[in-house]
């Protein structure tokens, strides 16, 4: 028979070292309900990637959401952390943990800590929880590292095995459910790549195709430069920022931050100039429905604009002529085509992309019909996609509430 789980508000605290905890609770130190293994780095010379002896941790950067993902092996390890174990950084940075899902080697950016009677996964919430408890530990000017003695005297509350566990439980159910989120995610992602790989080079229903400059595209498809199929095409430029009449006012001015966060469609900015600055400056209005395509820091990135906007000089704002080229079948054309920006850009200290260059590329242009097609089938993935991230940023929020309430056990869980 399941069993049912009950929570309910705990209404008796007392007051200590760490703050208000529920009366029942203890506060220990880690060192004495735990063993605590320091990490120690092999010879350099044991070290392979061909799957030789044991998987070997350096430190935090092998870590993943919840189990680390090796790289290296070594043939001669000094320390190791046993499966199921508590994985915690203690050099640049510490207190990130995972959990040992195998027996790992660890090298001396790790440490390994195992309940000697208690939930260990219990402790790895907790201790994610209370991170910056430890944090504040860390000693060292260049870096920070924490010690043994120091992570033996963390002081952390301590409820009874029992509670632990349904606690472990109740987080651990909701990361599994993440994760699966997760996997949904990449699986789309993936699908969505391939689809557009076979959408922008066969197209839908096509038997006989030609060889082009960008590849084999099918026969009555056209290929025109950007140039020849836009309205207008132009970077933007920001109002000089010691002039205070020219900001904060209602024009939204878009940077490059405002495209990588926003998605497909951007609705509203951070930022916004007044008329005067547009009449003071080389900024133009991009009107709704246009392309902006990033030429600087992340480029490539792209996104439709929802809103009349003025942009930066980072970012070029395209126009396209809607009687021959969809804005829903550009973006997607574009998104396809971002990796092989860097292709065309100038070798210099910064890789940029130039007005000229993106007015240059080549597009590939199918009958208006089947160019909504391909949008349509791209954008179904992209609603589905849009679902599960929203999906998963609500499972976050309830583990995190789940985490602020059971660990300070201002809410307590009963079975019955």
């Amino acid at each position: 028979m399941e069993e049912k789980v009950e929570f309910y508000k705990e209404k008796e605290f007392k007051d200590t070292e760490i703050g208000r905890i529920p009366k029942e609770w203890e506060v220990v130190e880690l060192g004495k309900i735990s063993n605590i293994l320091m990490g120690q780095s092999p010879p350099g010379k044991t070290y392979n990637n061909d799957g030789k002896g044991i998987p070997f941790l350096q430190g935090k950067a092998e870590f993943g959401p919840f189990y680390p993902r090796h790289i290296k092996f070594t043939t001669s390890p000094l320390k190791i952390a046993e499966s199921g174990s508590i994985l915690i950084s203690v050099r640049a940075p510490v207190g990130d943990v995972n959990i040992a899902n195998i027996n790992y080697c660890i090298g001396r950016g790790l440490a390994s800590i195992s309940v000697r009677k208690g939930s260990n996964i219990f402790l790895f919430y907790l201790l994610k929880y209370f991170k910056q408890n430890i944090e504040k530990e860390g000693t060292g000017s260049t870096f920070k590292a924490i010690n043994k003695n120091k992570l033996e005297n963390v002081k952390i509350p301590w409820p009874s095995l029992e509670e632990q566990q349904k606690i472990a439980e109740i987080l651990l159910t909701i990361d599994e459910t993440i994760q699966k989120t997760d996997e949904i995610i990449d699986k789309t992602e993936s699908l969505k790549k391939g689809l557009m790989q076979e959408l922008f080079t066969k197209g839908i229903g096509h038997k006989e195709f030609k060889e082009t400059e960008i590849g084999k595209i099918p026969k009555d498809w056209e290929i025109k430069r950007l140039k020849d199929i836009v309205i207008k095409a132009k970077m933007g430029g920001t109002p000089r920022r010691n002039i205070s009449e020219y900001w904060n006012g209602n024009i939204p001015f878009v940077k490059i931050e405002d495209i990588t966060m926003s998605g497909k469609y951007l609705y509203n900015t951070e930022e916004f100039i007044t008329e005067k600055g547009l009449e003071n400056s080389s900024v133009w209005i991009v009107p709704k429905d246009s392309l902006l395509l990033a030429i600087y820091g992340s480029l490539g990135s792209i996104g439709i604009n929802k809103i009349d906007v003025a942009t930066n000089q980072a970012i070029v704002g395209i126009i396209p002529n809607n009687d021959i080229l969809g804005i829903e079948f550009l973006y997607y054309y574009y998104l396809y085509f971002k990796p092989y920006w860097y292709k065309f850009i100038k070798k210099s200290t910064q890789p940029n992309l130039t007005l000229g260059i993106i007015l240059d590329s080549l597009v590939p242009i199918p009958p208006l019909e089947e160019q909504k097609k391909i949008a349509e089938i791209l954008s179904t993935l992209d609603k589905k996609l849009e679902v599960l991230k929203q999906e998963k940023v609500k499972l976050e929020k309830i583990k995190q509430w789940f985490m602020d309430e059971l660990l300070t056990g201002k809410i307590r869980v009963r079975v019955s």
